[in-house]
């Protein structure tokens, strides 16, 4: 309710290659991450101290270039080599497996909201590393790049417009729950904690859905529980919808 307030305890992360996060602290060993700008406070993870200063110090929020989308990007450079290892039980090496997106353009892999910094890595993701990097990634690009190595076809991005707030996005709505007031935010902490979900949009439902329809031999998405709410972001309602059809969310 006030930010502001001295009795909160804010303490600006040096390390974090994103100036904008903070930690507050909970308790003797507990801390808050929040990225907080003059015009916002965004609440972001909470752990023990030590993990939750290693979890901003590998963070970045940033708008995609491409989708217009508000996103939490992993920083490449804190994260180690993406290794699948591999047994071979004869003195002939295995034959290298093709890469899935070796002929697909920066300007495909940037529409399906892959983060820039990502590309090159995309671009060697083969069979065994996939669902590795797909962890790394926005739940939007792991989904797209499953459905384009599946052969499906992933749904096309529309335009940005430069007036669109990033947090309005369609994808970012699934990963970042807007309070417009003490209201809202009361209804949200007061829902019961198993039926917490990051907010789904209505046009997202149908191709999540149907994407959950296809495995493929090599390929298996896995399937978590998503609770649906309701199409206003203030509003939570609705049961539980059948297992495996949604995508577990990254953050709140």
């Amino acid at each position: 309710m006030n930010p502001a307030s001295p009795g909160m305890g804010f303490h600006r992360l040096d390390k974090a290659r994103d100036k904008n996060f903070w930690s507050v602290r909970v308790s003797e060993d507990i801390r808050l991450i929040v990225h907080k700008t003059e015009g916002s406070l965004l609440l972001c993870y909470v752990d023990h101290h030590d993990k939750a200063y290693d979890w901003a110090e590998r963070r970045k929020l940033e708008t995609h270039p491409k989708t217009g989308a508000a996103q939490l990007v992993e920083i490449r450079e804190t994260v180690k080599e993406i290794l699948v290892p591999v047994y071979v039980h004869a003195e002939m090496p295995a034959p290298p497996k093709p890469r899935l997106f070796a002929s697909t353009s920066d300007e495909e892999l940037l529409g399906c909201g892959v983060p820039a910094e990502w590309l090159n890595d995309v671009r060697q993701a083969t069979e065994d590393s996939l669902l590795l990097l797909a962890d790394r990634l926005p739940g939007e690009a792991a989904e797209a790049l499953l459905e384009l190595a599946t052969g499906g076809k992933p749904r096309v991005v529309q335009p940005v417009t430069p007036v669109t707030n990033p947090f309005d996005h369609p994808d970012a709505q699934r990963r970042f729950r807007v309070m417009a007031n003490v209201e809202e935010l009361q209804r949200a902490l007061d829902f019961p904690w198993e039926k917490w979900a990051v907010f789904l949009h209505p046009e997202q439902r149908q191709w999540v859905g149907a994407r959950l329809q296809r495995t493929s031999p090599g390929l298996r998405l896995r399937r978590h529980r998503q609770d649906h709410r309701g199409a206003s972001p203030g509003r939570a309602s609705g049961p539980h919808p059948p297992r495996g059809t949604g995508v577990a969310h990254d953050f709140f």
